[in-house]
């Protein structure tokens, strides 16, 4: 199934051309490793309102492909969402031990594959501490690419989506390269656009290891063709470092993942810098520096109560919006389990709540883009949103 919907804009919009300030205060943020405090990068913040607002429609992201339906990150999964109608989809990036990008959520792929079931693998069962975590199982960088192109994709929550791990062991672990080359062969047979938002994973880890991810990344957008602010493209991380380093590397937009507690790189360094402090007015003016987009979880813009409902909204969207940023939202997903109380069905954990309604709130208050596990709902949403 293909969609006639007009291309959605690339994630980079409404992110003008830094003026000469704005590249002074990059240089002296460059320089310094706590990022609060410091000047907007750009000039007319009223020209930088929501992407929807005169620059185009909300986007709907599909997180890690169509993961409602099928194994996320999976080809399956990415032509899926796409057909659903979905502006952009989003592959996490690892290394493999030979330095190839494969999409998986995390390189601890004892949950996305089926290497447990492989005795020839067994051996390579071990523990590392992963960003300050000890953490079990088997990592693709033990793995060379053609050892992991043996092993299958499976449904990291089977219990809650049986109908995705009815697709258990059809799928291998595809590369970044693959990625790309299925985005573009859609392209030429559909006329769409179709827009990534590859994230890389513990980027300070595989910098210890001598993998570096932002090389290859860069390299392979690049050779594809794809290295502009008009392409459609956003680099995500939720480290600091690492961002910026891809900030001086291309021209692609660029998105600072919000998570909680603070970014590893920035604990590993010792700056003390936390999300809660980049979420301030001076920490995301700071964030402008090297960001296009702010990418928060969803709780961080419509906090819940104590009683699991919805409480008032945060202000973060119009914060963000102050400072330059646009805003995507993460993760919206259709069960009830991972929905507020008020958008809950009267069904199971596992049944479909009201994803609409938890979509529609939120582009009221102005975000730009969504992730979202189920894109045709979402797709759904923000188009009647828009009617």
């Amino acid at each position: 199934m293909t969609t006639s919907r007009t291309p959605a804009p690339a994630l980079h919009r409404p992110r003008r051309a830094r003026i000469l300030a704005g590249l002074t205060a990059l240089a002296a943020l460059l320089a310094t490793p706590v990022l609060v405090g410091t000047t907007p990068a750009h000039a007319d913040p009223s020209t930088t309102g929501r992407a929807h607002a005169g620059h185009g429609d909300p986007l709907v992201i599909a997180h890690r492909g169509a993961s409602g339906y099928r194994p996320e990150h999976t080809l399956a999964a990415y032509e899926l969402a796409i057909e659903m109608g979905a502006d952009h989809i989003e592959p996490d990036l690892v290394p493999t031990k030979d330095g190839v990008l494969v999409a998986r959520h995390e390189n601890e792929i004892g949950g996305t594959t089926d290497v447990a079931d492989r005795p020839e693998f067994a051996d390579r069962r071990t523990t590392k501490t992963i960003d300050g975590r000890s953490v079990t199982g088997w990592f693709t960088e033990d793995f060379t690419l053609a050892e992991l192109k043996t092993l299958r994709a499976v449904e990291r929550l089977p219990g809650v989506r049986p109908d995705s791990a009815a697709y258990d062991g059809r799928f291998q672990v595809p590369t970044f390269e693959e990625v790309l080359d299925l985005v573009q062969r859609v392209e030429a047979e559909t006329g769409r656009v179709v827009g990534l938002a590859p994230e890389t994973k513990h980027p300070t880890y595989f910098d210890r290891l001598g993998l570096s991810p932002e090389e290859p990344l860069v390299a392979t957008l690049h050779a594809h063709g794809l290295r502009t602010k008009k392409d459609p493209v956003v680099l995500q991380s939720f480290e600091v470092t690492n961002l910026r380093e891809l900030d001086r590397m291309t021209r692609l937009p660029i998105a600072q993942l919000l998570g909680s507690g603070a970014p590893y790189d920035q604990v590993a360094a010792g700056t003390g810098l936390t999300y809660a402090d980049m979420r301030t007015r001076a920490g995301l003016r700071a964030v402008s520096k090297y960001a296009d987009w702010l990418a928060p979880e969803k709780s961080q813009v419509l906090p819940r109560t104590a009683h699991g409902t919805v409480g008032e909204p945060s202000g973060l969207v119009a914060d963000a919006h102050r400072a330059g940023l646009l805003v995507v939202v993460y993760t919206l997903r259709a069960e009830n389990q991972f929905m507020p109380a008020d958008y809950r069905s009267d069904g199971g954990p596992n049944e479909f709540g009201d994803l609409a309604a938890e979509i529609t709130d939120l582009l009221d208050l102005g975000v730009d883009a969504v992730f979202s596990d189920h894109p045709d709902l979402a797709v759904a949403a923000r188009d009647d949103w828009l009617d």
